[in-house]
């Protein structure tokens, strides 16, 4: 194998800081006198919050320990050869931070070659070989295991799958041409396509096992033991391992067609690394695997030298990286204890708070708000999702128990908030009805406590102008759904001291949310750039240009959603505050719209109307049609396009020479966590560099080349 080792020797030198994981070969007598066994144990040496990776010089040491197994086999020495991993960890697939180091077509191909060549020696041994996923298992960890013959899996896995088109990528080792093959390409759609574009859902150890992929499940506590057992079993012939057969014909064809569906779904046509797979998966039809493979190498080099995969491995450092590390937070140690919360409001959005503090700071929480039967509601609505996470098997019947405890409601303030260390008001957006609250708040908290509000657009400073300590007070920004979106941008207020602000960010820390530091400024950021997006959106419907156009024009972007189909999530008439507020600050770049006015003065929750439910298609409502009133200018799509993205990057701009955030990451991050802009885009700045609008707007790029782009 003397290519595959110079091939790796010439990647390793490419990857200088590879946290490199050996290969362990030990022997062991397997039980039930079935023969000496050989098992090659991955690790780095670094405990669980460092997992094993893939990078050239690993694959290196794997590639000598199969030279060391494949030679025992050959000679009758051992009976099989498995692999699995250090404790918790399998591994977790390629080494990423050498992916975008590579500057060149050729250095890319050898890293799908490498895989390659290393892996399928274990399906090429002269004796059957096992994979043990004792932990986490992502990626290439996925695919070093679908090369072996037979595979267990660990009931207490936590995280399994294939996460390559989520980043950019293909499951280019194997995944997209065995998988199909093993489980069936319906299977192997909802696992390489659909989960990776669902945010990267992982599987757990049972689902593996359902699936297919897995041969056997055990216990966690006992895994391996197990695992050898079984094996021993297998070995004596004592077991024999069935596999369903695979159908080939149309179900095959209508899988490639349910994943075609699922990406135009996500990515709409803007991102190709799910169609890319997607075509590995249709032509692995006939088993080809030599050809299966040739495809899939060819694939992540030319992905891995293009923009989407940049993009993809920025936006995961962000999330991994940044988001942990909060660019402008105090220092941990200033932060204050926090023993008791208090919630002002008991609507929707104040109940998901309760619950979420409730649930991740395990702490008492109080509601407060004008009525008995308002506060009733809110308290109730928080017991009721406590119910639904016990049914579903989340939570047990003792912690059900403590969490309905810890919530409770109170219409005294006074006796409510006396003894808390963290007050967050969520009332309505007004002004002065935020500053009344804050008031009463304040003259009956401690004095140590930090007052925390959920304002999506108004002025902190503002808020806490009439206090006697506006040092405390900070803005504590949701996104709804709380549960889900893990964005809250923390707001420093004129006044706001280091101490409330590292309490905020520790408090977000345990909220396990992506807190991010961002100034008092009109609408903070993501609802800012959202608003001059919507705007720019509705001022051209406004001027003439038809509602379906308008829509289309930004579908390259790949967004989540639709501009008017947000406005709906959102509601019209909180997208036309924002709007009144964002132009009442810059009123020659943010518009009021009078169409939307008319939208909301009618009540209409939304242009579009559903005939068959929530889930059928959307069409635009006549009755909404009748209210819009258009000028004559009607533009295309690329001109619509255009004008949106070149408001945004001068907003953009803007921001960042307001120190609205420290950098244009921050902005990336805000998109990312708080408004599910798609990872391969790396939010919106690399979009707008790549697409030469930054410069076209304000005469410089956004971000570095070679940060979130390949390398000059």
């Amino acid at each position: 194998m003397t290519n595959t080792a110079e091939l790796l020797k010439g990647a390793a030198e490419l990857f200088p800081g590879e946290v490199v994981t050996q290969a362990h070969v030990r022997h062991l007598d397997l039980p039930q006198g079935a023969g000496r066994f050989a098992l090659i144990t991955l690790d780095n040496g670094l405990d669980h919050t460092k997992p094993t990776t893939f990078g050239p010089a690993s694959l290196a040491n794997l590639n000598t320990a199969i030279d060391q197994v494949e030679k025992e086999a050959a000679d009758g020495e051992i009976t099989g050869v498995g692999i699995t991993g250090k404790p918790f960890i399998f591994a977790v697939g390629a080494d990423l931070k050498g992916v975008e180091l590579l500057k060149r077509h050729e250095d890319a191909l050898a890293i799908g070659k490498g895989g390659h060549d290393v892996f399928k020696r274990l399906s090429a041994l002269a004796v059957p070989t096992f994979a043990y996923y004792n932990g986490a298992a992502m990626g290439g960890g996925v695919e070093v295991g679908l090369h072996c013959t037979y595979r267990t899996v660990s009931s207490a896995l936590p995280a399994f799958s294939l996460p390559e088109v989520f980043l950019g990528l293909v499951p280019g080792w194997g995944g997209c041409t065995l998988l199909p093959n093993l489980i069936g390409a319906d299977r192997a759609v909802s696992v390489i396509i659909e989960n990776s574009l669902n945010q990267n859902k992982q599987l757990k150890g049972e689902q593996v096992y359902e699936l297919g992929i897995a041969d056997a499940i055990f216990e966690g506590a006992d895994f391996l033991e197990q695992s050898l057992i079984w094996t021993a079993s297998v070995l004596k012939g004592e077991l024999e391992v069935v596999r369903p057969e695979i159908d080939r014909g149309d179900a095959w064809h209508e899988a490639v067609v349910r994943g075609r569906a699922i990406a135009d779904g996500k990515v709409h046509g803007a991102a190709p690394a799910a169609y890319r797979a997607l075509e590995i998966i249709d032509a692995a039809r006939n088993g080809d695997l030599a050809r299966g493979y040739e495809a899939e190498e060819k694939a992540l080099a030319d992905l891995i030298m293009g923009s989407e995969l940049r993009s993809g491995i920025y936006a995961f450092n962000l999330v991994q990286k940044r988001g942990k590390r909060p660019a402008g937070a105090p220092d941990k140690s200033l932060a204050r204890p926090v023993s008791k919360v208090g919630v002002v409001g008991a609507g929707l959005m104040a109940s998901q708070l309760a619950l979420l503090f409730a649930r991740r700071l395990e702490v008492p929480v109080v509601l407060t708000d004008i009525d008995q039967e308002r506060v009733d509601k809110g308290v109730g609505y928080v017991h009721g999702e406590i119910d639904k996470l016990l049914l579903k098997g989340r939570i047990n019947q003792d912690k059900a128990h403590r969490l309905k405890a810890a919530v409770t409601g109170s219409l005294d303030k006074a006796a409510a908030f006396s003894d808390a260390d963290f007050v967050i008001e969520a009332v309505f957006e007004e002004m002065g009805v935020k500053q009344q609250v804050f008031a009463e708040v304040e003259a009956v908290v401690p004095e140590h406590a930090i007052l925390a509000t959920n304002t999506s657009s108004l002025s902190v400073s503002e808020m806490a102008s009439q206090l006697k300590h506006p040092e405390r007070v900070v803005g504590f920004h949701f996104f709804n759904p709380v549960a889900i979106l893990p964005l809250l941008e923390i707001v420093r207020g004129e006044k706001t001291d280091d101490p409330a602000l590292a309490t905020a960010f520790g408090v977000a820390k345990k909220l396990r949310k992506t807190a991010v530091l961002v100034k008092d400024a009109p609408a903070f950021v993501v609802n800012r750039i959202l608003t001059r997006f919507m705007g720019e959106i509705q001022n051209v419907i406004d001027e003439g240009t038809p509602v379906d156009v308008a829509e289309r024009a930004v579908e390259p972007l790949g967004l989540p959603m639709s501009p008017l189909v947000l406005l709906e999530l959102v509601g019209p008439a909180i997208g036309l505050h924002v709007s009144e507020t964002l132009h009442g600050a810059f009123p020659d770049r943010f518009t009021v719209s009078e169409n939307l006015k008319r939208v909301v003065e009618a009540g209409k929750r939304g242009f579009y109307v559903r005939a068959g439910g929530s889930s059928a298609e959307p069409k635009l409502d006549p009755e909404v049609t009748a209210l819009l009133q258009q000028g004559d200018t009607v533009l295309s799509e690329e001109q619509v396009r255009a004008r949106v993205l070149d408001a945004v990057a001068q907003e953009l701009g803007l921001m960042l020479e307001e120190g609205v955030v420290a950098e244009a990451q921050d902005i990336d991050l805000c998109l990312i966590t708080g408004a599910g802009w798609p990872f391969h885009l790396g939010g919106i700045t690399p979009y707008l560099d790549r697409e030469g609008v930054s410069e076209r707007v304000n005469g410089k790029t956004f971000l570095a080349p070679g940060v979130a782009s390949v390398p000059a």
